[in-house]
């Protein structure tokens, strides 16, 4: 066996963990700019409504930053409590060898 055989199982589970951010990444970008966006709508909605122009839009667009905050926080914590630690007992004993390195 050579030595790119031993390092397969590690490139394997870097790249699945890299994919794993990219997609957290990529769900944190597309909720921001979701809850941006109903923000403003919200806003300029209420403005109109209520003929207070810029009054809704600048509150609800301040009060998106701490609910986008708290979206990436609790997506982020979801995604990474469900990514698990590579046990011993799943490695090989050349994988656990190079993992000990």
């Amino acid at each position: 066996m050579n030595r790119a055989d031993q390092e397969q199982p590690k490139d394997r589970i870097q790249y699945a963990l890299n994919m794993t951010m990219v997609a957290v990444a990529g769900q944190v970008g597309c909720l921001t700019v979701v809850v941006i966006i109903v923000s403003l709508i919200l806003g300029l909605f209420l403005d109109r409504q209520f003929d207070t122009r810029p009054v809704f839009t600048i509150v609800f667009l301040i009060g998106s930053i701490p609910v986008t905050l708290v979206t990436m926080f609790w997506v982020v914590r979801k995604a990474t409590s469900q990514v698990k630690p590579v046990s011993k007992s799943t490695l090989s004993p050349l994988e656990e060898a190079d993992r000990e390195k």
